[in-house]
């Protein structure tokens, strides 16, 4: 991977501002995350040279002050929301993050459902985090959210909200992803802890949009990208252009709920501290760039990798028309094309070569590698077969596993698990690879350069299975695909 940031100056720069904003407030201080806090994959996409757990290493340095809080809307629990690069549902997500913060060792002081009204799903979740020993509190829906500001900062509005009870003075709010409710939940607590004479402070720690870079630059529209679903929109800050007279980058939700926040601090403090949302924020990311170019060409690959990604959600139904419009809208805005990703006309060539589904990869060194479907093989096993041939200089018309092993593994399939296709999936064959490997040289060679295949760029003709999917993801491939299945039916396996 080519560098376009420097982590080590981004962490230095976090730590330092993040030590000034406690002090500005001296008590306590809720810390709103946005973005993923130990595993940012999207920016680290977009960001070459961004370190996926950089957020939790610098939180690192001040362990013993930190208590996690982690959000979840009950609408994501019930529509059973899933996380895309990881492929599970944002519930089982809150376990997981919980796991490994603890792992970390970090203190994860309770789960808050937000927009709470009664959601069957949501109740389910309750009772799962009850028995499991796990704190949960309930935030609701208030009418005239966020405009009607005098009903919002009232007890009719955040008053009905569940006190979240805490015991460290730097509150870490986070979620499984965006539109979880982390702002609102900060809000709330700002709000019960006047109440009880505790002297609060609030601030963001943001990595998208960057600020200090132009509001339609690659990096900032692959955010618009990222929260296609959401609909966020990027917009200059026009308090902070009032403030300062500075063009600076925000996005609708801050503005629109930054009056609300103002006028929070108003009646707590006297006065907000913030004159802008751009304020509000702790982001240095836009200093740590190294290279521009290298950060647009990454941005650019992703907002592709978003627009397939959404075609494919709405062939699943898991959105409309109106997340993809929005994503052909940023590729449009970002001069993003289908030749920037040389893969996606090389699987398109093959598919049409052979007539069945194919799938293609960039390697490291820019060759182009394709996979085909086989009698045994599916095109994304064929395909990672292929590209493991290519970097361990192997020839391709050398034979790595034999039939041998092959076979029996589809006998099994057919026989006894009752599938009724074949071929085998990428672990499938991975495995079959290892068992070669102990007996086959070349197999083993071939084995071992799974770890080169890291970063580079893959296109399938069709949509890829679960189970493939997630290997690819696993041997972090960057994946796309037509959206389009193999077989035309009305249900297909998740």
């Amino acid at each position: 991977m080519t560098i376009g940031f420097d982590n080590d100056k981004y962490l230095a720069l976090q730590a330092e501002h993040i030590k000034e904003r406690r002090s500005q407030f001296g008590g306590k201080l809720y810390l709103e995350f946005g973005g993923k806090l130990f595993d940012d994959y999207h920016a680290s996409r977009v960001l070459p040279g961004f370190q996926p757990d950089s957020k939790i290493r610098m939180l690192s340095t001040m362990r013993d002050d930190v208590e996690i809080v982690v959000a979840i809307c009950a609408g994501d629990i019930e529509k059973s929301k899933v996380r895309g690069d990881l492929g599970i549902g944002y519930d089982d997500d809150v376990l997981r993050l919980i796991d490994v913060f603890r792992e970390l060792g970090f203190y994860v002081g309770s789960v808050v459902i937000t927009q709470y009204a009664g959601q069957p799903a949501a109740d389910t979740f309750i009772k799962r985090l009850t028995a499991l020993g796990i704190r949960s509190y309930r935030h609701y829906p208030i009418p005239g959210y966020p405009s009607d500001v005098a009903h919002i900062v009232s007890e009719e509005g955040l008053g009905r909200n569940d006190y979240i009870e805490t015991s460290r003075s730097v509150v870490v709010v986070t979620a499984p992803g965006p539109g979880s409710g982390k702002m609102a939940t900060c809000l709330s607590q700002l709000y019960h802890e006047h109440k009880r004479g505790i002297r609060a402070g609030y601030a963001k720690y943001e990595t998208f949009p960057i600020w200090n870079l132009p509001l339609k630059h690659p990096v900032n529209l692959a955010y618009e990208a990222a929260t296609a679903d959401l609909n966020d929109v990027n917009m200059i800050d026009p308090f902070h252009l009032e403030a300062y007279g500075q063009t600076t980058v925000n996005y609708n939700r801050d503005v629109e709920i930054f009056p609300v926040l103002s006028a929070m601090f108003e009646k707590i403090q006297g006065q907000c501290p913030y004159k802008s949302p751009t304020d509000m924020g702790v982001n240095m990311a836009g200093f740590a760039i190294v290279d521009d170019a290298v950060c647009q060409e990454a941005s650019r690959k992703e907002i592709l990798r978003r627009y397939y990604a959404g075609a494919v959600d709405r062939a699943k139904g898991r959105c409309d028309d109106t997340v993809v419009n929005k994503l052909k809208m940023v590729m449009q805005q970002a001069g993003v094309t289908t030749d920037i990703c040389p893969a996606i006309q090389a699987s398109l060539d093959k598919a049409a070569e052979t007539g069945a589904p194919a799938g293609a990869m960039v390697l490291p060194d820019g060759r182009i590698v394709t996979g085909k479907t086989s009698s045994l093989l599916g095109p994304s096993a064929a395909l990672l077969l292929n590209a493991l041939k290519y970097t361990a200089g192997i020839d391709h018309r050398l034979e790595l596993i034999p039939a041998s092993v092959i076979e029996p593994i589809s006998a099994l399939k057919i026989g006894y698990l009752g599938h009724r296709n074949p071929r085998l999936h990428s672990d499938e064959v991975l495995i079959a690879l290892t068992i070669s490997a102990l007996s086959n040289p070349l197999a083993k060679l071939a084995q071992e350069q799974l770890t080169s295949l890291r970063d580079c760029e893959a296109h399938f003709t069709v949509i890829l299975p679960e189970e493939d999917a997630k290997v690819y993801r696993r041997l972090g491939i960057q994946v796309s695909c037509e959206p389009r299945y193999e077989v035309r039916k009305l249900y297909h396996k998740k």
